[in-house]
């Protein structure tokens, strides 16, 4: 493959990349305010975010597994169908008021979501061995018009038609359906007959390897804390008083801070090593908790919000970097597959818990909570290190 073609097939992945986070970001900003209004109990309120990250976990290994028979194109081009469908149900939950409706619909979703989780890895599968930590960043750096555009979405469209919200779900259709035409036009290889049917080492060898391990728990543990967060944001700004549009802007900013490091994480990788990333990344973190805990002003949300993205994306980028080295190509479905599957687990249950405990705790609980989480994920990655350091001496 040339050097044209690695350009161009990253280039589409990151504008897939784009258009999902449109969709994930204004899902997550609209769904729990919707649910709010739909739910007989407030308790429930972000569900609607849970079923859509309980629907992408539950399609992680199957996405993979799909990918690894019929090819990166074939599986992109079906996982933005059920993005269409998704928000097609979605938009007639509103329509109907039906709170469990919205929930079958934002599962559909999530299934697009488990097909996109798998961009990053096709960036590396288009591009050569070295360059590998360049490539995902690249093709999360796609993630930054998706925080641009997703919170305006909402925004523009959520009284646009007669019911708050219709015209929201109708336009991540049409996001979806734009981003089935541009997997059209992928050209990555597929595994050879013999990839495609090896199965490799049993996967429970792999996962005894301290760096998969490592991997998964930065990974893990960056989605849960970014999510327990970012999900509980849009109701704990509401409780504060803060209108919409504050809240919008917010988790603009904090989806540009997720994917604007992607520009230069896969330089600082290559340069001071993916464990140090990992330890910096769990550092911004503690300083996002550290200022959330300190007030509820617009500005404590801001910074909070913005470390958050920056920390994530450190914890996601290197732990997808050390993931890949892992593993062997016949193992990559089934190990890309389970990795995502545990993180949108956690994705789940945290988006989940999320509602409850800013209705019951508050927001200083649910950050006090989210430390630990973060310290684990500090204490993992300094153990490795260490570990690599005395090898090499």
């Amino acid at each position: 493959m040339t050097a044209l073609r690695y350009g161009q097939n990253i280039a589409l992945l990151a504008a897939a990349q784009a258009l999902l986070l449109t969709n994930g970001v204004t899902l997550v900003a609209i769904n729990g305010l919707l649910g709010l209004q739909l739910a007989s109990d407030s308790r429930l309120a972000t569900l609607p975010i849970t079923t859509y990250v309980i629907g992408a976990a539950l399609a992680a290994l199957p996405a993979a597994m799909f990918m690894k028979q019929r090819g990166r194109r074939a599986g992109f081009m079906l996982g933005a169908g059920f993005g269409i469908g998704g928000a097609l149900l979605s938009a007639w939950a509103v329509y109907a008021a039906s709170f469990w409706l919205l929930c079958l619909g934002t599962i559909l979703a999530g299934i697009y979501n488990a097909f996109g989780q798998q961009y990053r890895f096709a960036a590396v599968d288009a591009a050569p061995a070295d360059w590998t930590g360049k490539a995902i960043s690249l093709t999360l750096a796609g993630g930054i018009v998706g925080g641009v555009i997703g919170p305006q979405v909402g925004t523009l469209t959520r009284d646009l038609l007669s019911q708050t919200y219709l015209a929201s779900y109708a336009a991540l259709a049409a996001f979806a359906a734009l981003a089935m035409l541009i997997a059209s036009r992928l050209d990555i290889p597929p595994l050879p007959v013999h990839q495609q049917q090896a199965g490799g080492r049993p996967f429970g060898e792999i996962a005894r390897q301290p760096a998969f391990i490592v991997a998964v728990l930065a990974a893990a543990c960056g989605y849960a804390t970014m999510n327990l967060l970012m999900t509980a944001t849009p109701l704990a700004m509401d409780i504060c008083g803060l209108p919409f549009t504050d809240t919008a802007f917010i988790l603009q900013w904090h989806v540009i801070g997720m994917f604007a490091p992607s520009f230069f994480t896969g330089d600082l990788i290559r340069r001071f090593g993916v464990l140090a990333v990992l330890l910096v990344g769990a550092l911004l973190l503690m300083a996002c908790i550290a200022i959330a805990l300190s007030g509820v002003s617009l500005a404590h949300f801001w910074w909070a919000l913005v470390l958050l993205g920056v920390g994530w994306n450190f914890l996601f980028v290197g732990g997808t970097t050390l993931l890949i080295a892992s593993c062997r190509p016949e193992e990559k479905a089934k190990v890309q597959g389970s990795n995502d599957f545990i993180v949108l687990g956690v994705q789940g249950l945290t988006s989940f818990a999320a509602g409850l405990l800013v209705g019951g705790g508050g927001w200083a609980t649910l950050n006090v909570l989210a430390l630990p989480i973060v310290l684990l994920t500090a204490l993992a990655s300094m153990l490795l290190s260490l570990a690599r350091s005395r090898r090499r001496h």
